[in-house]
Formats: structure tokens, sequence, C-alpha cells
């Protein structure tokens, strides 16, 4: 996979705008997930990453509140995907290029600023595992922008009794990519400094 297709197949899930219609009345569950990610202040996970053509990447998943998430795919892929705490950024250094998205706007964004009202952008789906809450996050005023599935497994082990699994995304082009996420390891100490990067355009090496 180019780190074109890839930026085409996983950005769009982020790149969709807040502004969405009056919020209806919150559903327990939907409830018990924003009491999960507001309980939550670090998390780390490995990943794995899979589009619809088969094609499989991993690596690690970090996240650290307010703000901050970083994907460090595997060896060999010259890509990077790191929030900062501003913007979202996506980093390819084999062609020294940068895309810079406003995180504020993206359904990842709950994950990445639980104060928000999330039953503004997002509704529970039903699911067939009791044990399984799906959660779907998009803008009907732009569907241009994609949506995106968040998957939570109930689990006493995790705050609030959840566990994210992962999530589903869906673009305009109806390209899918869905992430999995294993071994997740909740409020642990996280530098800042893993949210820093080289910038590819100065020819910089991935940090």
């Amino acid at each position: 996979m180019t780190s074109r297709a890839l930026a085409l197949l996983f950005v769009p899930a982020f790149v969709a705008t807040a502004a969405i219609a009056a919020p209806a009345a919150t559903s327990p569950d939907l409830a018990k997930v924003q009491e999960h990610l507001r309980a939550v202040q670090s998390m780390t996970a490995a990943f794995s990453q899979y589009d619809r053509n088969g094609k499989t990447l991993t690596g690690t998943l970090s996240l650290k509140q307010p703000g901050k998430m970083r994907f460090q795919y595997q060896k060999g892929v010259p890509i990077l995907i790191v929030a900062d705490g501003k913007s979202l950024w996506f980093l390819d250094y084999q062609v020294g290029q940068k895309q810079r998205w406003p995180i504020g706007g993206s359904p990842l964004g709950v994950l990445l600023d639980p104060s928000k009202d999330i039953s503004r952008f997002a509704k529970v789906m039903p699911t067939a595992d009791p044990s399984v809450i799906s959660v779907d996050a998009s803008d009907p005023k732009h569907p241009e922008y994609g949506r995106i599935t968040l998957v939570f497994e109930r689990n006493a082990a995790g705050p609030a009794g959840l566990i994210l699994r992962g999530w589903v995304a869906l673009d305009a082009q109806n390209n899918r990519t869905t992430i999995r996420l294993s071994d997740p390891k909740f409020n642990v100490p996280i530098s800042d400094g893993t949210f820093r990067f080289n910038d590819p355009v100065r020819g910089g090496p991935r940090k």
C-alpha cells in the first residue's frame, strides 16, 4: 500500500465537523461510553489496521489527555499519525509531506476531548452481542466526511466497565478501514515527548 492510499483510507475517518444538530436524549449505553472516555486519562495499546483489500499494518497507539494521540506504525512503514494537543498530523517521511487537520472537528475527537457531549454526533447501534456497545459517529450535514463506528466491550477491568476494542471507518468513497486494539493499558505514565515529531518536509527522520 502506498502512503497516499494509506492517507485516503485512514485519515478521512478523523475529518468530520462537530457542528451537528441538537442532541437527542442520551441512552444509558451512550452515557456509559461518555463515563468511560472521561475516566481514561491515558492509554496504550497494540493496533492492527485492515483495509478493504485485506492489507494489514500493525503498530502501537498512545493516547494522553488532553488531545494527544500517536499511531506508531510497524518498522518499514514511513508513516506517522500524531495529534499534538491542537492538530492532527499525517506525516509521510518517504515523500517528505505532511497534512494537518483540527482535532476538534473529528469523530475521533471524542477520544481526544472527552468533555464533549457525544450525543451531539454519536448514537448507539444495535449489536447481536450484549457484551458489545457499538457507537456510530458522523455528521449528517457533511456525508462527504465519512463516518466512524467505535466498538466497546463491557469488561469490569476497564474504566467505567468498558474497554475500547477498535473502530471501523468508512469514507465518502466507501473505503473501509478497520482498527483493532489489543493489550490496552489505562492511565499509565506517558511522556509528552511521545507526541512530538520531526518535520518530514525538512527532511527529518521519524521520531
